[in-house]
């Protein structure tokens, strides 16, 4: 378990003062997957490398396995690190040296035993299934499998716990799914803790079991990754997630398609699969077009959105509307902001 208690990191050059980090208390579960989300700025690179005191923080306590790691010794620290393993956004693999030297190297700075180092190294790549890369050099391989390999040799000394900082950022969207497979298979097989930052929070459908948003330094909103998507609590979390919707229609759809009221109906749970709307349309003197709409599966549950144009005279609009909303989450309002800024 990873215990964050009031953490606040400021940087001060003499003249300015920036407060990176504002007392930002969490709990990072044993074996979980923890996502850090927010824009760029938002103070998630720093309170990761709090973890393994890579940045030390200006005040608070961070707390592994009961013990507070603040108040290690250098030679502490050291032990300590071996055990925190980390993968960043720019992979920071040795240009001269073949995949398997790469990895190698990881294993020799923490004096592996040679004997059991060739077995090591090849458990490796296949984990990472690289095992027919080993004799090449980085400059010959693709983004995701350069990320592999920073994947297999941030794992070399069996850490307890993984930082990913930003990990998927400079992939493509192929390459960033492969990633994201990986780390949860590597999480199933190694149980291992994995804390990933990141700005997309598409992200955290795929791999997250909990979510933190930051905001200015600040941790702004917790909760399980299906909360964060269907009932966002914060306006930054509201924000992040009504871009991630991908629901915005051009104006010339729009204007030609829309007839009479537009709606954005969530669909939360169950409803996901539920024929609400076509229940509506069978109740009532209107007219339903659906203009676009998704369902998403996160943590395996189902959760769906649809834009809906209810044309028909106001009374029997307003029952359509009231009717859905009993059995889903209907939203004008965000609909109309949407428009707005089309």
């Amino acid at each position: 378990m990873i215990k964050l208690e009031n953490i606040s990191v400021t940087f001060n050059d003499g003249k300015n003062k920036l407060d990176a980090v504002k007392n930002v208390t969490l709990t990072i579960n044993r074996g979980e997957v923890f996502g850090i989300v927010g824009l760029s700025g938002a103070g998630k690179s720093t309170l990761v490398r709090v973890i393994n005191l890579l940045q030390k923080p200006s005040e608070g306590r961070v707390i592994i396995q009961d013990k507070d790691i603040t108040k290690l010794n250098s030679k502490e620290l050291r032990s300590l690190r071996l055990k925190v393993g980390m993968i960043f956004q720019h992979f920071n693999l040795i240009s001269g040296k073949t995949i398997y030297e790469n990895i190698e190297f990881v294993l020799k700075a923490n004096n592996y035993p040679k004997n059991k180092m060739k077995e090591r190294i090849e458990y490796l790549l296949d984990l990472v299934n690289l095992s027919d890369k080993k004799d090449v050099y980085p400059a010959n391989l693709s983004g995701g499998q350069k990320q592999r390999v920073g994947i297999a040799r941030a794992i070399a000394n069996d850490p307890e716990i993984l930082l990913c900082d930003e990990a998927t950022s400079a992939l493509d969207l192929e390459n960033t799914e492969e990633i994201l497979t990986l780390l949860k298979d590597i999480k199933e097989k190694l149980g291992i803790t994995i804390v990933f930052i990141t700005h997309e929070i598409e992200v955290a459908k795929k791999l997250f079991n909990r979510v933190a948003v930051m905001s200015s330094g600040e941790v702004v909103e917790v909760n399980d990754v299906y909360s964060i998507f269907s009932k966002p609590q914060h306006e930054v979390t509201k924000s992040l997630v009504s871009k991630n919707s991908n629901l915005r229609l051009p104006e010339v759809v729009r204007r030609d398609l829309v007839k009479g009221r537009l709606y954005k109906v969530n669909y939360i749970g169950q409803t996901s699969l539920k024929p609400i709307i076509s229940e509506a349309a069978k109740k009532f003197n209107t007219q339903i077009n659906i203009i676009h709409g998704k369902i998403d599966y996160i943590d395996g549950k189902p959760l769906g959105s649809l834009l809906i144009d209810i044309i028909g005279d106001d009374q029997e609009i307003e029952n359509t509307r009231a009717y859905i909303e009993k059995n889903a989450d209907v939203n004008e309002e965000e609909v109309n902001s949407l428009e707005a800024v089309i």
